[in-house]
């Protein structure tokens, strides 16, 4: 297999986070997007979409969403599992994977993209209303999953998940978006300190 990736871009490092809590290499070939690289035709081939990750399987498919990359590594290697242990946790970490990519990943990731000025070569136009719109959704989200971490130490029940990733490189993307993260949410402080202490915060 190889992965197609992008050091700068928050999509790609869920994936390198899902890879690290699973203890998997995939070989990798950088793509640089602020020069353009996903707009070239050779990229085009592999994903129309010119967005990344994309996964290219061993048999030459491409696989280029995110979440469905994870999948496809969760059932090459099972454990630890990442998108729950039975078909009820499943259920859950699927609802909330959903939220916080909805919620908060996308907000966060729409004010980033529309507000700051070296990303105004991949996003035309820019609409910086569209960014402002977007801060106080994702401070809401932190609201709503600060009250819901009060009782659980992960985002989907008691156990690291998608979920959390999703959330955590959201959060991460926040200084970049110029979303200010409220001082009054001790439950998300906590989260995002244990999250941010596990290895894989770093891939």
């Amino acid at each position: 297999m190889l992965l197609y990736d992008s050091p700068l871009a928050p999509n790609p490092r869920r994936v390198r986070i899902f890879l690290a809590e699973k203890g998997v290499s995939i070989p990798t070939r950088k793509i640089d997007l602020m020069a353009l690289d996903h707009m070239r035709s050779d990229y085009a081939r592999i994903n129309p979409l010119r967005t990344v990750p994309a996964l290219i399987l061993d048999d030459g498919a491409a696989l280029t969403e995110t979440v469905a990359i994870c999948r496809y590594i969760e059932w090459l290697h099972p454990d630890p599992p990442l998108f729950g242990r039975d078909g009820r946790e499943q259920a859950f970490v699927e609802m909330w994977q959903r939220r916080m990519e909805f919620a908060l990943f996308q907000p966060v990731a729409f004010a980033f993209r529309h507000s700051h000025p070296r990303l105004a070569v991949l996003e035309k136009p820019q609409f910086p209303e569209f960014a402002a719109v977007q801060r106080p959704r994702a401070v809401e989200a932190m609201r709503f999953l600060d009250g819901e971490l009060a009782d659980r130490a992960f985002v989907a029940g008691d156990a690291f998940t998608i979920a959390d990733i999703t959330a955590f490189v959201a959060l991460e993307l926040t200084k970049l978006a110029r979303v200010e993260i409220p001082a009054d949410l001790p439950h998300l402080a906590r989260w995002r300190a244990a999250v941010g202490a596990r290895p894989s915060a770093k891939a």
